[in-house]
């Protein structure tokens, strides 16, 4: 797998043991929370337990490897960083139902096969946490500090554990509502990092819209970008997202190059939407993304 140590421990639920070695960072498998269909190669779930991040919390960072990954020690993988990790795998412990991304990556064993990462948010503190900006109501925004946990400390962590592509062209950042808010800014204040992002019903109205006015002082397009929206969200949702494709392609994102945007009409803002949507754009997606594998070389 890599520098880590692995180890094996039982688990009936998505839950990563405690570290009595904090020096020590260990991969866990753990066993996958959901039925796959055994006609389909099935992906692998991870975690790295206890991993220190901003104001002093420690979050368990859940991973999936796709079909095939333990098979193919020579293929070199990209690597999608979700926000809200603890929606994306488990049922039990989704906000209000969940992605089901391993359902979705297990039809995937084929080159398009990204490394997932599911980041956990910190539950009272994620708007603060996600927002790089004040917000008169809800107070500092840390999403600075945040993008520089990503960066610093997560990514590296993956990149050292598990057989990626750290390239930027080849690391995406990925969220819905303020996990949406954020990765667009991540897209833009991290582009040395982020090559791409998938944003899905951002949050754009958080701290009076001020990602507006801050993006139309910021550089042209720096990555690639899937924006998207549900119609059932409501029409001021429909029309902030709207708005936002429109400031992207004023400051010369093309669409249907670096922009792709899309208006699902059966889309709430729910997991269970987001979801579907990451399922039924996969090929769109993994385009913006690049998640094409490599053979390692050396």
């Amino acid at each position: 797998m890599g520098k880590s140590s692995i180890i094996h421990h039982p688990f009936s639920v998505l839950r990563c043991p405690s570290l009595s070695s904090p020096s020590v960072q260990r991969i866990v498998p753990l066993p996958l929370p959901v039925t796959i269909d055994p006609v389909v190669a099935s992906p692998t779930l991870w975690c790295l337990p206890g991993v220190d991040g901003p104001s002093d919390a420690r979050r368990d960072i859940y991973v999936a490897t796709p079909p095939g990954y333990g098979g193919n020690p020579d293929l070199l993988h990209p690597v999608v960083y979700f926000q809200d990790g603890q929606n994306l795998f488990d049922p039990a412990r989704s906000f209000a139902g969940h992605w089901r991304l391993l359902e979705t990556l297990a039809l995937r064993a084929d080159g398009y096969a990204p490394v997932l990462v599911g980041v956990p948010n910190l539950g009272p503190d994620r708007l603060r946490e996600y927002s790089p900006f004040d917000d008169v109501i809800h107070g500092e925004g840390d999403g600075d500090e945040y993008l520089a946990f990503l960066r610093g400390v997560v990514k590296p962590l993956i990149d050292s554990n598990f057989r990626t592509r750290p390239e930027r062209r080849f690391t995406t950042v990925a969220g819905s509502s303020m996990g949406g808010l954020f990765s667009l800014y991540a897209l833009i204040a991290g582009a040395g990092t982020f090559g791409s992002a998938w944003v899905l019903s951002p949050a754009l109205w958080y701290a009076d819209g001020a990602i507006y006015q801050w993006l139309a002082h910021q550089p042209g397009p720096v990555g690639r970008l899937w924006l998207d929206v549900g119609v059932e969200e409501g029409i001021d949702e429909v029309h902030d997202v709207r708005r936002m494709r429109d400031l992207m392609v004023a400051r010369g994102w093309q669409e249907g190059n670096q922009l792709r945007y899309l208006e699902d009409p059966l889309g709430d803002h729910d997991e269970a939407s987001w979801g579907r949507r990451i399922n039924e754009n996969w090929d769109t997606l993994a385009r913006v993304a690049e998640t094409k594998v490599e053979r390692f070389k050396g």
